[in-house]
């Protein structure tokens, strides 16, 4: 018997008044596969995202997502960490939320994956913003999610960055549902199963 899609959705659209921020979109999603959105700017790329994780509603049509919310990895605009707290406090803040198991070792294993090891002990406020961005998909990656959704997730990385989010993804396309938007669907083409272009 198969799987239930991870997520489904049918004419799923979200207005703000009298604006599209998403036109309808029809979408059925499988166990493992590798979504790239793509999209011109306006085009609804980030509320899609936005949507599939909860932190928005549809205005009209279907949408569900058979994973639990903390098993969902979401990287959006925002870095989404305390800018007062160290690169190694912030870590073990969302390991000990999502209740990691042995997190210490997780959290070393990714900051030295991300290169970020030297700076652990820094606040995260001092950060450059690719630095920020590294530190962004550690805590992303952290909790080893079934579902993770990622807004444009090269944005301000230097070649050493995006050529370890490269590795990243690609070890993780055969173990979990990646939905993913870019401006640059070429350099996750290899790894796509499923495309979506929004207008």
């Amino acid at each position: 018997m198969p799987l239930p899609p991870v997520i489904s959705a049918q004419a799923v659209e979200k207005r703000y008044g009298r604006k599209h921020a998403l036109r309808p979109v029809n979408l059925e999603l499988s166990r493992r596969s590798f979504l790239v959105v793509t999209g011109a700017n306006g085009s609804g790329k980030t509320t899609l995202l936005r949507l599939l994780v909860g932190l928005a509603a549809p205005t009209r049509g279907e949408l569900r997502v058979s994973v639990e919310r903390g098993r969902l990895g979401y990287l959006g605009h925002e870095a989404l960490v305390y800018r007062d707290l160290t690169a190694l406090e912030n870590l073990d803040l969302y390991g000990r939320l999502y209740r990691v198991p042995e997190r210490g070792e997780r959290i070393g294993m990714l900051l030295e994956r991300f290169g970020l090891w030297e700076s652990r002990r820094e606040r995260a406020g001092a950060f450059s913003r690719g630095m920020l961005q590294r530190l962004a998909l550690c805590r992303t990656f952290l909790h080893d999610p079934e579902l993770l959704v990622l807004d444009e997730p090269f944005t301000a990385l230097d070649a050493e960055g995006a050529a370890l989010l490269d590795r990243q993804l690609a070890e993780l396309r055969v173990a979990c549902t990646i939905v993913l938007s870019t401006h640059e669907p070429k350099r996750v083409e290899h790894l796509c199963s499923d495309r979506l272009a929004l207008t």
